[in-house]
Order: C-alpha cells, then sequence, then structure tokens
C-alpha cells in the first residue's frame, strides 16, 4: 500500500508574506497556480479598490473573503475612473500574506512603465497577473486623460511571457532575475462575433495565457456553447478557465447594466425572475448561486470568479450555498503572535512617548 502523500502547505511556514517553495512545471509560487494544477475548483473574486490612501480600507475589504477564495484581483482603474492603484493594491495585500492577482490595464501606460511595474509586483511577492486593453477613457470620468495603449493585452501577455521565459525586456536586454508568474487574461464569450470568441481565446493562449476569467455569466447555454467550442479546439487542455459571475442587487440594476455597460449579456428571463422575487436582492444572490451550481459541471470549467460590486459581503455566503469548495478551506489570514505587540507599540510611539527619539526606539527594539 503506497503511503499517504503529505498535504502541501499553500504558506511558508517562515512568514506568510514569504514566496512558496518553487514546484516542477509551476511558473510562479504562488497559491493560485497551485489549486488549479492541483485540480481543485478555484474561486477568485474582485476587491473594489478605495478612493483613500488608507490601508485599513484596502485591508478590511480583503478580510470579507478570508477563507473563501484562492485569489483577489487588484483591479486596475476599471471603467476608465481612478482609484488606488493596482499595484498599490497588491504591496499592501502581500505584505499581508494575501494571494494578489494584479490587473495591469494598457490604457494609461506605455510598454517602458509597465515592465518595471511587473519586475516591482514580482519583487513584491505577486505571483498572479491578469493582462487587460482597458476601457477607453471616454468612459470613465475623466475624459479629457490622454489614453496610452501602447499594447494591448495580447501583446501585454507576450511582453510578460518573455520577460518571465527568456529572461529579457521587449528591447533585448537580458533581466538579472525573470518575474516568476502565472499569467491571466479576461475573455467575453458573450460578445458579438460569438463565433470568433473561442478564437480569440487561442489567440489569448497562443500569447501566453496560462488562466482567464470571463465576463459575467448569466446565460448559461450561451457560455455551454462556448465551453463546447473551447473543448473542441484543445484550449481547455492548455488553459485553465474562470467563468465569471456575481449577484445582481434588483431587475432595475439589471436592466441599466444591460443598457450602459458594454459586453454583458443579461437574457430577458433572468430580469423577469427578479422583477417576480418578492425581495430582488436576495433572489440575484440566489441567481448567482444556481449559475454557480450549473457552470461548475460544465467539462473544462477550472473556477469561479465572483463580482460582487458593491455586495462584497454575499461572497461567502455564495461560495458556502454553492458548496464548489466541496470542504476544502481556501487560506485565511491569522493573526499572527506579534501582531498585538506591534499594535501597543505603535500606540505607545503615537500617543504615549512623543518625544522619543529615533535612537531610542532603536535600542528599545532590541
Amino acid at each position: 500500500m503506497m503511503p499517504a502523500r503529505p498535504i502541501q502547505r499553500d504558506e511558508n511556514p517562515a512568514g506568510v508574506h514569504l514566496p512558496l517553495d518553487p514546484l516542477p512545471g509551476h511558473t510562479s509560487r504562488g497559491r493560485l497556480e497551485r489549486v488549479l494544477r492541483r485540480g481543485e475548483f478555484a474561486v477568485t473574486a474582485e476587491l473594489n479598490p478605495p478612493d483613500s490612501a488608507d490601508p485599513e480600507d484596502v485591508y478590511n475589504r480583503a478580510k470579507i473573503f478570508d477563507g473563501w477564495i484562492d485569489g483577489i484581483n487588484a483591479v486596475d482603474a476599471s471603467g476608465a475612473n481612478c482609484h488606488m492603484s493596482s499595484v498599490g493594491i497588491c504591496a499592501l495585500l502581500t505584505r499581508m500574506g494575501y494571494a494578489p492577482i494584479m490587473q495591469i490595464a494598457c490604457r494609461d501606460k506605455n510598454r517602458i512603465a509597465i515592465q518595471g511595474d511587473v519586475l516591482g509586483a514580482a519583487a513584491m511577492g505577486v505571483a498572479n497577473i491578469l493582462c487587460l486593453t482597458g476601457d477607453g477613457v471616454q468612459a470613465g470620468d475623466q475624459p479629457g486623460a490622454k489614453p496610452v495603449f501602447d499594447l494591448d493585452s495580447t501583446s501585454l501577455l507576450e511582453t510578460i511571457r518573455i520577460m518571465r521565459d527568456n529572461g529579457k525586456f521587449l528591447s533585448g536586454r537580458k533581466l538579472t532575475t525573470p518575474p516568476q508568474v502565472f499569467l491571466g487574461a479576461a475573455v467575453n464569450p458573450f460578445a458579438p462575433p460569438y463565433d470568433f470568441r473561442p478564437i480569440h481565446l487561442g489567440k489569448k493562449i497562443a500569447a501566453g495565457a496560462q488562466f482567464v476569467q470571463t465576463q459575467y455569466c448569466f446565460d448559461v447555454p450561451m457560455f455551454r456553447g462556448f465551453m463546447e467550442r473551447a473543448r473542441d479546439l484543445g484550449f481547455t487542455e492548455k488553459v485553465f478557465i474562470l467563468c465569471g459571475v456575481g449577484p445582481l442587487a434588483s431587475a432595475k440594476t439589471a436592466k441599466w447594466i444591460r443598457s450602459n455597460v458594454p459586453g454583458i449579456h443579461i437574457p430577458d428571463a433572468v430580469i423577469k425572475r427578479l422583477e417576480g422575487a418578492q425581495d430582488q436582492k436576495a433572489e440575484g444572490k440566489r441567481l448567482c448561486i444556481d449559475i454557480i451550481n450549473e457552470v461548475k459541471e460544465i467539462p473544462g470549467v477550472a473556477g469561479v470568479h465572483v463580482m460582487a460590486y458593491r455586495q462584497e459581503e454575499y461572497v461567502a455566503e455564495i461560495v458556502d450555498e454553492s458548496g464548489v469548495l466541496k470542504g476544502r478551506r481556501p487560506w485565511k489570514h491569522e493573526p499572527r503572535p506579534d501582531d498585538h505587540l506591534v499594535a501597543d507599540r505603535l500606540g505607545h510611539i503615537l500617543n504615549d512617548d512623543v518625544t522619543e527619539t529615533q535612537t531610542d526606539m532603536v535600542k528599545s527594539a532590541h
């Protein structure tokens, strides 16, 4: 009888902020890649970025997801609206041991700045990068901003893949240490021309995508058709596909999204279901759970990406009630034994002994 395999730890025992040991066949040291390659159904979610410079605003939003998801998308000015930067959010999350997925939108930076951000993010412990073209500036609240679009999502994937696998900048100059990252992209099975969407997925795989997150799925039969075509083309053997899902707050919200947000397809049947509910917000959550339960049975679906804009508090309930984790418990940030000592020391410095010199502080720390 073969001995039981030891359970792989998804946390560095020397510190939650430190990278995991490398594994054969992995391009990153991140937890998300480990979960997917182990064949476990992955769950990711989006962190609504704050309009603030307070790190606690990030941590408070991340805590909502503790123990329920495998990766947190740090959104990069979605809708061309300015918020705390994706790389800034990632710096804060990696410090606490979370597994961020850094989004990079090509709208705002040229290839020089983007390649620098990739190196900086990798140095901070960011293991996952999602490559996006980005919404046009006219969609945001500062339409007078100058767009860049030096790269698009496909050429961005190629750029980072070259940095990682060839150890070079686009200029050909060698890197001392290449970034160890797991590359992702976005796909939209619900936007015309529908027949082209699986082909577009193939182009992103060829460019370097290892996982993809889809646009919101409210039409499961349409998504099932997309997945069937992706399987026929052999793409599900080459990339991990996470289906985008999310709760709708009301029928009114659904109608507004359908009319005003390009690329999101919401069938009439969904709106009728919400309109017929006594509690539309609760029904929107139930709808999301039902969709998860359908898509998780589709061959080739490796996980779900939960986008609960302004309803982040429902993510844990949605994941729990859907049963997609099958008893598995994703990594959770646990308070460290010395957290209270650090907090007490900080309080002492700020409130009790404002005249203490830097030299005294260093002496008292040893």
